[in-house]
């Protein structure tokens, strides 16, 4: 798994968006309505639904990868 870094929609609770650490954050990002969640690092901390084969196709043809989690130490 590659190394990303997580933000945190804050008016959806559980949304996020991984965002590989080589790449570019998009500017939807910086719109004030994310905060940064951490980072991801050789599939340790990941939450329980991030879906590392997801996240591979996502990033090829987005640049990120999407997703929702339940894992209530990524839900502020």
């Amino acid at each position: 798994m590659r190394n990303y870094n997580l933000f945190r929609l804050t008016e959806v609770e559980g949304l996020c968006c991984a965002v590989p650490e080589s790449s570019a954050v998009p500017a939807f990002i910086g719109s004030g309505r994310w905060t940064f969640g951490g980072k991801l690092a050789d599939g340790n901390r990941a939450p329980l639904d991030f879906d590392g084969r997801a996240a591979d196709t996502a990033v090829r043809f987005n640049g990120f990868y999407l997703f929702q989690t339940v894992d209530r130490r990524f839900i502020a």
